[in-house]
């Protein structure tokens, strides 16, 4: 049986069905790698469907509801994303799934000189200004970072504009990979890096999902 770091490093992701479904969701993720706080608050965030009109609008929930999110990458717009993530279900539904598009067989259809030249940047300033980014890094890093966000990245140059119609175009003949959180306990670990995610529409007799959110640094 292969580790769970084994797993994330030969697929991108590694599911767990009803992992330890007594322990809290900090208990699992110190038990799996490192976990680490973004944003005010712990290190775990609640992940439940909202009406638009109830969610910050600068959000996907804001802008989506509980319609399809799009696949992506998490906290894209920062210049070093959180390396992992985990989602673990308190209350699942099969009709509700997460969607995963693995970022590596999507860049296999796009030239290297494409992606090495395609830079974007924030929607918004990050204190007072738009840094450049790469989409595709792997200059600095001992492997390859991919973002991808249609919401909160643009282009930032010609080149940039390039690379991210040829990324949009050959992800749109992607077939996504379907997992439902549905049981308690059952948990899901990505590459941040590497994988993009999304998320099914939610059904309003599925409005009571709960899933919880940590970032981890490093997966064991």
């Amino acid at each position: 049986m292969h580790s769970i770091g084994a797993q994330v490093q030969n697929a991108g992701y590694a599911f767990l069905p009803s992992h330890l479904p007594g322990k809290s969701s900090e208990d699992v993720a110190h038990s799996i790698g490192a976990a680490i706080c973004v944003g005010k608050g712990g290190s775990v965030h609640q992940l439940k469907p909202k009406p638009g009109s109830d969610a910050p609008a600068i959000t996907y929930s804001g802008m989506y509801g509980g319609n399809i999110f799009p696949l992506h990458t998490d906290l894209a717009h920062w210049r070093f994303p959180p390396r992992f993530l985990l989602l673990r279900c308190v209350t699942g539904y099969e009709a509700v799934a997460t969607l995963l598009i693995d970022g590596e067989q999507v860049i296999e259809n796009i030239d290297p000189i494409v992606l090495s030249r395609a830079l974007v940047r924030p929607r918004r300033r990050v204190e007072g200004t738009f840094p450049l980014l790469r989409l595709y890094d792997r200059q600095r890093l001992d492997r390859g970072l991919l973002r991808w966000d249609e919401v909160f990245i643009r282009p930032a140059s010609r080149a940039g504009e390039i690379g991210v119609k040829k990324f949009r175009e050959c992800l749109a003949r992607s077939s996504p990979i379907s997992v439902s959180l549905a049981k308690q306990g059952d948990t899901l670990i990505i590459d941040n890096w590497r994988m993009l995610h999304g998320r099914s529409s939610v059904p309003p007799a599925c409005s009571d999902r709960l899933i919880e959110r940590l970032y981890l640094e490093k997966v064991s």
